[in-house]
């Protein structure tokens, strides 16, 4: 029987969608499942960005060009300036999603075998892209008791090595929802300017920001523009993650033209998509002052309840729409797995995602879950109030 890859074997399952199966069959049982898995928001998608889809009226879809289309790059660099940020068209690549926009970076910038660092927990597809890209990813761990701020520069330095190519930070944070201070973003700065490192910047969570803090993006850089890629995407901001439209952008004119021939292989992003995320640039500041105000009570719905769970703890995090949580429990897989096969409390049951999936580092994340505050307040609460019930009776629990 002909053999599967090597890379295909490497290729690490996603702890976020691995557990569907369980949830369904819970479902087939008649129990309500509770979704704090995944980041798919239930805010609706802007009417403009709908509209402009419905109202296509172009006799045949034909390819784009491969960065994109001219007016979607264009009207980009009209939102940017909204947040100061000064970018022409050609310096954006559109990707179908901010994964492949991602994908194109590693494979722009780094050789088969070239590390990447990144702070730890972080995004369970990093490791699936770096996978595909044929490099490695190199952990920094942070930690549950600072809300996992950015680790001390010397454990970056320690792990730098002539390997090394860039440093990945996702800002505000998926899963943690930690937001890095403009002093924590000038401190990487120093760092790859010392060791001529890229700094890539995934910042698809730039809209959700709370408590009166303020995003610093890695664009308002100074000294470090041949340096800095940014990550980005429409599918949070504008809660349209199915349209998958997200881009890259750099000042570095080689790293451009070198993704858009990666860019060109597969030809071009998906028309629908980007007729609606170029409609969805218009959508009115009231629709995010609602929608922050929402998720912060949402945020808080979840943060007070994990906290007054007996053994568990959550950081109040500033941004984003996740925590990450720590629960007493023996080991985040085999519980998130029995919440789904084997409880339930008045026939409903939780589906969570386990921290240990968001970490590179063996044995990381065993007692932690990534929670996804992506429901209404009052199903939150009650989401909460099933975990509780949950925690008396696991067999694993650890106190």
């Amino acid at each position: 029987m002909p053999k599967i890859s090597f890379k295909g074997q490497k290729m690490p399952e996603s702890p976020i969608r691995k557990l569907v199966p369980f949830a369904e069959e819970a479902k087939k049982k008649g129990r309500k499942v509770y979704h704090l898995n995944i980041g798919q928001p239930d805010i609706e998608t802007p009417e403009v960005a709908l509209n402009a889809v419905r109202n296509y009226d172009h006799k045949v879809i034909e390819y784009s060009h491969s960065a994109g289309m001219p007016s979607l790059r264009k009207r980009l660099t009209d939102y940017y300036k909204t947040v100061n940020i000064d970018v022409s068209p050609d310096q954006i690549i559109i990707g179908a999603g901010a994964s492949e926009a991602l994908l194109f970076a590693f494979q722009s910038i780094m050789d088969p075998d070239d590390e990447v660092i990144i702070p730890e927990p972080f995004y369970a597809n990093y490791n699936g892209f770096a996978t595909n890209a044929g490099i490695n990813v190199t952990p920094i761990v942070s930690d549950i008791e600072s809300g996992f701020a950015l680790p001390p520069m010397e454990n970056f330095e320690k792990a730098i090595t002539p390997k090394t190519k860039a440093i990945l930070v996702c800002n505000p944070n998926n899963p943690t929802g930690y937001l890095y201070s403009k002093e924590e973003m000038e401190t990487l700065r120093d760092l790859v300017k010392k060791y001529d490192l890229y700094l890539i910047a995934d910042e698809v969570y730039r809209e959700f920001v709370y408590d009166g803090k303020i995003h610093y993006s890695a664009m308002y850089l100074d000294g470090i523009d041949n340096n800095v890629i940014l990550i980005d995407s429409v599918s949070k901001r504008y809660s349209a993650c199915g349209v998958r439209i997200g881009w890259m952008i750099s000042r570095n004119k080689e790293v451009v033209s070198t993704a858009l021939k990666f860019a060109q292989a597969r030809l071009s992003p998906p028309t629908f998509g980007q007729v609606a995320a170029e409609a969805a640039v218009d959508t009115p500041d009231e629709y995010f002052d609602a929608v922050v105000q929402e998720y912060i009570a949402r945020r808080n719905a979840v943060v007070e309840g994990i906290n007054g769970i007996e053994g568990a703890f959550c950081p109040n995090p500033a941004g984003a729409f996740y925590v990450v949580a720590r629960l007493p429990i023996d080991d985040s897989d085999r519980f998130c797995r029995w919440l789904l096969e084997d409880f339930e409390y008045e026939n409903q049951t939780v589906m969570l995602a386990p921290a240990s999936g968001f970490y590179s580092t063996p044995g990381k994340g065993k007692d932690e879950v990534r929670i996804s505050y992506v429901l209404k307040v009052k199903d939150l609460k009650s989401s909460v109030k099933v975990l509780a019930e949950a925690l008396k009776v696991y067999p694993g629990r650890t106190n």
